[in-house]
């Protein structure tokens, strides 16, 4: 009886462990400070031709502070039957597939999986659409909300020519431009409303369904690619970066993972064929980038923090770089200087976290690995008496994300703390002389 229970308690145990691990997994993708996030992918067909349809493709992108870089962004989705694209304007399959069958003028794209990619700036104009030519590049709705739309026309053919008869593309997915992106399927929805310049005319799709993907840290990259670094004015320790944040220095499997910035082939090995791979500097971290958060001064009201971010990364810049961080006193953050600044409060009226990012045309690149691979500003904020202290590291972030991935904390237990305030007995020159005065005088007299 004993030995059954055993094997059923066991058994129990590891049913329980693997749908606690099943339920990390499917949370990883949740962002708190973002809970709403998404692209949404939205179709709506604006007019029927003899085979098919007219259609316009926009991407919206409704996350707060992630956005998709260059290369820029890839679409792709499996067609329900065998329709084929005769035409593209804002955008381009990327591969034709064969179109042999057709004849005189073959399709734009025969594959039954196509991809497709925005156009570049610079598009001759009458192969534009609102929205397009851009290179793939959607800013986040934060700090560029002009920018955070992408829109393409393509002609369908050999589909269904009615709201009855068309069907709906299947397994869409989304690379930005890596992968990390997850979509659902495919959901009818009230067709979209078209508004003239005056307003005074409304028209609507034939026909529209949108498409939601959602975001995950850990479906894009296997290690962190940032990490953070912590000092203070009082006190004399620098936490660096822990050890192997984004990866380890392993130059016997993997040789040329890193780089020493004396190296004599720096420049060569940074010149590779490959120069989408990172090559970053070789570190204890082995991080891209590296967000350092430096306690500088101390007022009478007020305290100041100084932030540094650095690119380690020899053969990358990053474009409109952005930065959340988390701290209780961002609700008292009085000034930010050489960095743009909004609060972001996903739990109503609590408002701890800030997003910042560069100005145009000053720091919103930062460069590749070097001398002016960094940028900083500093902080301000004002002190409420109720919740401010230096103790305990308090005056550290609570979390800190780089372009939307958060980025790897030292431990709380490492963070810079105050000296110690207890009690100290300080001596001074007359009692030493006094006491031995008195030694002497009583050694003298009773010798």
């Amino acid at each position: 009886m004993g030995l059954v229970l055993y094997k059923l308690t066991r058994f129990a145990t590891i049913v329980l462990f693997g749908l606690f691990c099943c339920s990390f997994t499917s949370t990883d993708a949740y962002d708190p400070l973002d809970p709403n996030g998404n692209i949404t992918i939205k179709w709506d067909i604006i007019s029927w031709t003899p085979d098919g349809y007219v259609a316009v493709v926009t991407l919206f992108n409704f996350q707060q502070y992630r956005h998709i870089q260059a290369p820029g962004w890839s679409l792709g989705w499996t067609w329900a039957k065998k329709e084929v694209i005769w035409s593209m304007v804002g955008g381009q399959a990327t591969d034709q597939g064969d179109c042999s069958r057709y004849k005189p003028t073959p399709p734009h794209c025969c594959k039954k999986t196509p991809n497709i990619v925005d156009l570049l700036p610079g598009t001759p104009y009458n192969q534009q659409y609102s929205n397009c030519c851009k290179g793939g590049v959607l800013s986040s709705l934060v700090q560029d909300p002009a920018n955070a739309a992408a829109s393409f026309q393509l002609s369908v053919g050999r589909a269904g020519t009615t709201n009855k008869t068309v069907r709906l593309p299947k397994n869409y997915t989304l690379m930005g431009p890596g992968p990390g992106y997850t979509c659902g399927a495919a959901k009818v929805v009230k067709p979209t409303k078209f508004y003239t310049a005056d307003k005074r005319r409304v028209s609507q799709a034939m026909m529209t369904w949108n498409v939601t993907c959602t975001y995950s840290q850990f479906l894009a990259q296997t290690a962190p690619s940032c990490c953070v670094s912590l000092s203070s004015f009082y006190n004399d320790t620098v936490v660096p970066c822990p050890i192997c944040s984004c990866g380890c220095q392993n130059n016997i499997t993997h040789p040329g993972s890193c780089v020493e910035p004396e190296s004599p082939y720096l420049a060569s090995v940074v010149s590779a064929a490959n120069k989408n791979s990172p090559l970053v500097r070789c570190t204890s971290h082995m991080c891209p980038i590296r967000v350092h958060w430096h306690v500088k001064l101390n007022y009478q009201e007020y305290w100041r923090v100084k932030v540094t971010v650095t690119n380690f990364d020899y053969r990358r810049n990053y474009s409109d770089w952005n930065l959340v961080i988390q701290h209780p006193n961002f609700d008292n953050l009085t000034q930010v200087f050489s960095f743009n600044s909004e609060s972001l409060t996903p739990y109503g009226t609590i408002n701890d976290t800030a997003m910042l990012w560069g100005i145009e045309f000053f720091n919103d690149m930062l460069v590749q690995s070097g001398p002016l691979g960094n940028v900083q500003s500093e902080l301000l904020f004002r002190k409420n008496p109720a919740t401010f202290t230096f103790d305990k590291g308090w005056a550290f972030p609570r979390r800190i994300s780089f372009n939307g991935d958060i980025c790897v904390m030292p431990l709380p237990d490492a963070f810079p703390h105050l000296p110690n305030a207890g009690f100290q007995q300080y001596v001074s020159l007359l009692t030493v002389i006094m006491i031995s005065a008195s030694t002497f005088a009583f050694t003298y007299a009773y010798t």
